[in-house]
């Protein structure tokens, strides 16, 4: 059966949850990048985007935020083991985070990727800017080719203090 899946803000108590839940999966205990919470203080100012799987369980993470006006950072970008094949998941996650991004006003948007994904962002029309490390790892600072990723109309919410509170915890 073929997979179907929505790339959506996160936005109920549990999408939330399970948001944090699959990063910490990733990147504490799969990647081992953080010991024991790969929450930061973006997190406080972060929209948190999922994918979901047609069983309404998310299956892949994203975060985006904007430290400064028309400056976007993307994050935090994972997808869980059972998921991987064919970047799927992956590709949709970051064309939702930089349209939505673009949507709100962004003028440039930026990530820091690992090195083994850097390929797969150039495909997708991201370009290095400079290598970088991050936790002792090599990074690329990227930054999408925002022709290429068109406004979505997604409206932007206002952050809650449930989303707050929950990125605190």
């Amino acid at each position: 059966m073929k997979q179907y899946y929505q790339f959506k803000l996160a936005r109920s108590e549990q999408e939330i949850e399970a948001y944090y839940q699959l990063r910490k999966r990733i990147f504490c205990e799969e990647q081992g990048i953080f010991q024991y919470s790969d929450r930061d203080e973006y997190d406080a100012i972060a929209y948190p985007i999922v994918a979901v799987n047609q069983d309404s369980n998310v299956v892949g993470v994203v975060r985006i935020y904007e430290p400064e006006p028309g400056l976007w950072y993307g994050g935090r970008l994972g997808t869980h083991p059972d998921y991987r094949r064919g970047w799927k998941i992956g590709k949709g996650l970051i064309e939702k985070a930089v349209t939505t991004a673009n949507s709100w006003g962004c003028d440039r948007f930026l990530a820091t990727v690992q090195l083994a994904n850097v390929r797969f962002f150039q495909r997708l029309h991201w370009n290095s800017v400079e290598e970088i490390d991050i936790c002792d790892l090599p990074h690329h600072l990227m930054e999408a080719d925002l022709d290429f990723y068109p406004p979505n109309n997604q409206v932007r919410p206002c952050l809650t203090m449930q989303l707050q509170e929950l990125s605190a915890s």
